[in-house]
């Protein structure tokens, strides 16, 4: 577990019945190194362009919340765990689900890392059909023999945002995840994320506790050619 930095003061975020939530407001750790230090990837190359600073912010949840109950889609929808995930369907929905958002990571993981990733043991994938297309999906991955479960990805695809979706799916992948019995839930996002992110996960109980600065460094042109 990360160390929590120091707070700073509090923000707000809406709460319940549109009541304002203090939220600590965190420290970046001066302890780590600059972030201008990082090498690129093996993959980047000049002509990508310049790395992008980004902060990530990561947040818990230590008790199962109430259910929400976030208003369902009116067209016609499924939430669905994919058993057995294809890497090239994962991949993806990876793609065009963060193509806005600078989702880097996973398409520089090769075949085998991202293979063992999908196939350890209780990690789940679900994906939010909308008119049997997909529209959204998560994971739940179980650390620490399960006692923390960490919402690993979550987004929805750029056609449907703006249609309420993500307060629905959210809301689905926290209950899912606590049915697992864990002790502890977390997740992160980055400033490179959609600006709403921060504020719908710690609207739905997720409290910050660390953050971290990072370069976003561009893909190579052999990773980018599936733009």
């Amino acid at each position: 577990m990360r160390s929590a930095p120091a707070i700073s003061h509090f923000t707000t975020v809406p709460g319940p019945n549109g009541a304002r939530v203090p939220t600590p407001r965190l420290k970046p750790d001066s302890s780590k190194p600059d972030v201008t230090d990082e090498a690129p990837p093996p993959d980047w190359v000049p002509a990508a362009g310049p790395a992008r600073p980004s902060r990530i912010t990561f947040l818990e949840m230590t008790a199962r919340p109430a259910p929400r109950r976030a208003p369902p889609p009116l067209d016609a929808h499924a939430l669905m765990r994919v058993e057995e995930p294809a890497l090239a369907y994962f991949r993806w929905l990876y793609h065009h689900t963060g193509r806005d958002w600078m989702w880097i990571d996973r398409r520089r993981w090769d075949d085998d890392r991202l293979a063992a990733h999908l196939a350890a043991p209780g990690y789940a994938l679900y994906v939010l059909y909308l008119k049997g297309g997909p529209a959204g999906f998560f994971e739940l991955v179980p650390h620490d023999g399960g006692t923390r479960i960490d919402l690993g990805l979550f987004g929805i695809m750029p056609e449907f945002i703006g249609r309420k979706l993500g307060p629905f799916l959210l809301d689905q992948a926290i209950q899912l995840a606590w049915e697992r019995g864990p002790q502890r839930l977390t997740v992160d996002t980055c400033t490179l994320d959609h600006p709403r992110a921060l504020a719908l996960y710690q609207k739905f109980g997720f409290a910050p506790y660390a953050t971290r600065d990072r370069l976003a460094w561009p893909l190579g042109p052999d990773l980018a050619k599936l733009d």
